[in-house]
């Protein structure tokens, strides 16, 4: 890896709003959005390995690749054509790039080596990631509202949610 790329990933980590301007800004850096997507699942199988002695990685990568891609083309539709602020002006690769850079705390999930903090790793990373993920999309429709990104996020969360669970990805329960 080389040291522009490690940078990065740092910086994303530190939640830096100058590295989410800089990828949006830079086309060559959607590959290294994605490989961030790609580390990120593979500190996850990772973990998993040690816990559960599996480390089934293929399908976890292309659904990571495949959810990563969905989840930045709805923020696009979401938060730049319904609910653009005047300033708004973005593409889908600025997002796919700054949203690549937000799955950058994932990281953490390497150090889930024991069930204690496999948990503790999985919802820390997870809600470091949601945070990063509206910085991402703040900078990339050039929002001024943070709550207005956090609304878009939240919407299309929400959105994916009840398409998993219609499609019996997500099961139901009977209280």
């Amino acid at each position: 890896m080389n040291s522009v790329f490690v940078n990065r990933i740092i910086r994303a980590c530190k939640l830096d709003i100058s590295l989410y301007e800089e990828v949006e800004a830079d086309k060559s850096a959607t590959f290294q959005a994605a490989s961030v997507v790609i580390l990120s699942i593979f500190a996850f199988g990772l973990a998993n390995f040690f816990n559960y002695g599996s480390f089934d990685i293929f399908v976890p990568v292309l659904a990571a690749l495949g959810g990563w891609f969905v989840t930045s083309l709805l923020i696009y539709f979401v938060g730049a054509k319904l609910f653009p602020e005047p300033s708004t002006e973005s593409s889908p690769g600025e997002l796919l790039r700054t949203i690549g850079f937000s799955y950058a705390p994932g990281l953490i999930r390497v150090f889930g080596f024991n069930q204690d903090l496999l948990i503790i790793t999985f919802f820390g990373s997870g809600i470091w990631s949601m945070i990063a993920m509206i910085i991402a999309v703040r900078q990339a429709l050039d929002y001024k509202s943070t709550w207005r990104a956090i609304g878009v996020v939240i919407i299309v969360a929400l959105f994916q949610f009840y398409i998993l669970y219609k499609f019996g990805f997500i099961p139901s329960t009977n209280f």
